[in-house]
């Protein structure tokens, strides 16, 4: 199972579509995907939000919005729900049908950017494992300007939360379109300490990873391992700041 999330902040409604991504995941090299992915997506109280769950997303209810977004999955069998809704947090479970395992992506867009609300946070939570199966997070700055992003790497503070296995010691990678490396981090306060403390969301833990850079336009992906190839349940966040 992957546990992602979302926060909306300001205060008008935001169009949103999320999905759930696993068999087309082969085509790009991914080993051992998802078959047939289900999501969920539940507000800030844990409650699943009323018909917000889809197994393949040509019998959602939404489907020609889907359609109409530009951004339908390419096999049948991956899940997507579009919807307009009120500024908040929101988390998203994606989970193999019938029981089903394997690699699997949960991807959130904003299909209405020109409200004064914005998509601020995206996370994803997940066992980290070696080779291959490291934890892969992606961002995608739009619009004609560049944004101020903190992308953070938690484990060690997880266990507070209840989480079990937390990856004690996450490092951290940045790399743009072309898969070029950016930036890398292992404990946040050896790089940036002060930026990253005045942001007001610096990682709890000094263990934890963090890398705070201004982006152009264009797609992003972070890399999170285990160091010296631990393994271990992580977080992944990117943070869009003022």
């Amino acid at each position: 199972m992957l546990i992602g999330g979302f926060i909306i902040t300001g205060s008008q409604l935001k169009t949103v579509i999320v999905r759930g991504i696993g068999p087309s995941l082969a085509a790009l090299g991914v080993p051992g995907v998802l078959a047939d992915p289900i999501i969920e997506i539940h507000d800030s109280s844990g409650a699943l939000i009323p018909g917000a769950i889809n197994d393949n997303w040509q019998d959602a209810a939404t489907k020609q919005h889907i359609i109409d977004s530009g951004l339908a999955p390419k096999n049948p069998l991956e899940s997507a729900l579009w919807g307009t809704i009120s500024p908040g947090a929101y988390t998203v479970i994606v989970r193999g049908k019938d029981g089903g395992t394997g690699n699997g992506l949960f991807e959130v867009f904003d299909l209405d950017q020109t409200a004064n609300s914005k998509l601020a946070n995206v996370s994803t939570r997940g066992f980290v494992n070696t080779g291959d199966n490291v934890m892969i997070g992606g961002t995608i700055i739009t619009g004609g300007s560049s944004a101020k992003v903190l992308i953070r790497a938690i484990g060690p503070s997880l266990s507070s939360a209840g989480v079990t296995n937390a990856l004690q010691d996450p490092t951290l990678e940045l790399h743009d379109g072309n898969g070029g490396l950016i930036a890398f981090n292992d404990d946040w306060r050896s790089d940036q300490e002060a930026d990253i403390i005045a942001t007001t969301i610096a990682p709890k833990n000094d263990l934890e990873s963090a890398i705070l850079r201004t982006l152009m336009p264009g797609a992003y992906t972070a890399i999170v391992r285990g160091f010296d190839n631990a393994t271990g349940v992580a977080l992944v966040e990117a943070y869009q700041l003022p």
